[in-house]
């Protein structure tokens, strides 16, 4: 597309581009990618995250995670729609900008990459922690920096060897919490040796289902937000598999409802059999303090190394994502040049950049080590939500579109539209009226603002530019 162009055309060259995208590989199988879309969300915030979360929340934990999966739920079917439609590597951000702009899909597109780039820091301080207790001594730093470097090398790669890795490594976390799931419920039960069934004491006693309050609710929600956040990976992998269209159709309907069965279970789980208030749900882990509590031979030890393996997970799927992003951007002509680079059809520069600044996160644990977890645990959260709000917003728009000039595309269609829609966008809207109430959250939210906002200035400011030109 031309830069001379008027600023009609501009619209529309997100549409002829997201067919190509950026000059990326196929090599990814449709198993791949439904292990990617459980891979890189199961990770810190479940099983690091999801522990300061039932410390906040307590028993109502259950619910804020019900409340977050079914917003979850709702944009990946929205997503689902939109990306069965128009395969990119992009994803919502070529769909942003499809609907709404150039300067949405800019600012959608750099908020989502900096939200896996932190997550990518957060998995790798989750990691480093479990390798330190069991080497104590050894730097935390060094052990981030070791594992950035095999994933480096593992994105750096060709892409069907991406997508093996994290078949496996995403193959054992759904067993380990399928078994987790299987024990929780025999000792639930009292039908695991060794177990009383514990009834509602752990749920209605030590200050009862809401011990903190609708304060304490917002964090939990927060984190459970944080902990969803990295399923819209599997829309942008689905760019490069053999059969996108079908892939990513499939794909996101099996993952919507194991990962809510996943993580609605498991934190029903924990909060019924161990008291929410216990120090080893935050210092161990909940799944690992669970395990404790059952008394089961070996088992914590057991789980820390599926926790690990987690994060290692999430971390190669989150090193992916965000490279893939900013190709994404810089080949629709909203980022530097140099990440736009391909080796084979592998963005390396993005690679490398994405996980430098992911380690520049890593820093910021040792200036703030008190806090600073649960800090960008909270800013992430009202990250992912602002990438929500413009894909739901793009789903609207688009959606009327489709039906009127290519119904044949809608393979995967929103339920209820635009009902559903609708409330899914009131329900995130309702998030952020509860994040600007509480005080422990208002400073994150501002923060998150003041990014967007940003953000949004710049992409108007390059679509401004542009078009004169």
């Amino acid at each position: 597309m031309s830069r001379n162009s008027a600023p009609a055309p501009v619209d529309r060259s997100p549409a002829d581009r997201s067919q190509a995208d950026a000059p990326l590989s196929h090599g990814l199988k449709q198993r791949h990618l439904s292990m990617i879309a459980l891979g890189g969300v199961i990770g810190a915030g479940l099983f690091v995250g999801s522990g300061a979360g039932i410390a906040a929340a307590g028993p109502s934990i259950v619910i804020a995670y019900a409340i977050s999966g079914l917003l979850v739920m709702l944009v990946m079917r929205m997503l689902g729609e939109m990306s069965a439609a128009n395969p990119a590597s992009g994803s919502f951000s070529v769909h942003a900008e499809r609907a709404i702009g150039p300067w949405a899909g800019f600012t959608a597109g750099w908020s989502f990459w900096f939200l896996l780039c932190v997550a990518v820091g957060l998995e790798g301080i989750g990691a480093a922690k479990i390798m330190t207790g069991w080497l104590p001594g050894t730097p935390e730093w060094a052990w981030v920096a070791l594992f950035m470097l095999v994933f480096c090398v593992t994105n750096l790669a060709a892409v069907k060897n991406f997508g093996e890795f994290e078949f496996w490594f995403a193959a054992l976390k759904v067993g380990a919490i399928t078994v987790f799931l299987g024990i929780g419920v025999l000792a639930i039960l009292g039908i695991l040796p060794g177990s009383d069934a514990p009834g509602t004491a752990n749920l209605t006693g030590a200050g009862g289902f809401l011990p903190h309050g609708s304060e304490g609710l917002v964090v939990g929600l927060l984190a459970s937000v944080f902990a969803y956040g990295g399923l819209e990976t599997v829309t942008i992998a689905a760019a490069e598999s053999e059969h996108p269209v079908q892939g990513v159709a499939k794909a996101v309907r099996t993952a919507m409802w194991r990962i809510a069965l996943f993580y609605i279970g498991s934190m029903a789980v924990i909060v019924t059999l161990v008291p929410w208030d216990d120090p080893k749900v935050v210092e161990k882990g909940p799944y690992v303090a669970t395990l404790d509590h059952l008394g089961i031979p070996a088992a914590g030890p057991i789980m820390n190394l599926v926790v690990l393996v987690a994060l290692l997970s999430a971390m190669n799927a989150n090193v992916y994502g965000a490279s893939r992003m900013a190709c994404s951007l810089v080949s629709r002509g909203q980022g530097p040049k140099a990440l736009g680079r391909t080796f084979n059809g592998v963005p390396r520069t993005a690679v490398l950049f994405s996980s430098l600044f992911g380690f520049g996160c890593v820093l910021l644990s040792y200036w703030r080590p008190d806090d600073i977890f649960q800090w960008l645990l909270n800013m992430i959260g009202a990250v992912i939500l602002v990438v929500w709000t413009f894909t739901a917003v793009s789903q609207l728009l688009l959606r009327r579109r489709l039906e009127r000039e290519s119904p044949q595309k809608l393979v995967v269609r929103m339920w209820l539209y635009p009902g559903l829609t609708w409330v899914a966008l009131a329900g995130m809207a309702a998030i952020f009226v509860l994040m600007a109430r509480e005080a422990d959250t208002r400073l994150q939210l501002l923060w998150t603002g003041g990014l967007t906002l940003a953000l949004a200035a710049a992409g108007y400011a390059l679509q401004r530019s542009r078009s004169r030109r």
